[in-house]
């Protein structure tokens, strides 16, 4: 979380709402450890990460949800034989992300 604080900060100062995605557990081989953060402000700029890129995308998506909705949301990622072209983990572990407003 201390490596996105400045932006989070900065965005806040400019008035804009912000979403931030913490890694909350993993599983077997995950790419980011727990505590791993990404942050989305509501004109959509993303910094930090949660899984090197393999689940940003989605992990944006539900976080411009939750920045509407002001619910948040635990996502897992994972990937299974059924999975393969969806969106996951190549690198076979698995990841709770926790998706919340900053206030």
């Amino acid at each position: 979380m201390k490596e996105i604080l400045p932006e989070v900060e900065a965005w806040q100062e400019a008035g804009e709402k912000v979403v931030v995605a913490t890694v909350v557990a993993t599983r077997r081989s995950a790419p980011r450890p727990v505590g791993t953060s990404l942050a989305v402000s509501e004109s959509g700029k993303m910094c930090g990460s949660v899984s090197g890129g393999c689940v940003e995308s989605d992990v944006f998506d539900n976080a411009m949800e939750v920045m509407r909705t002001g619910e948040p949301k635990l996502l897992h990622y994972g990937i299974t034989d059924d999975q393969a072209w969806e969106v996951g983990l190549p690198c076979g572990g698995e990841i709770d992300v926790f998706v919340e407003t900053v206030e």
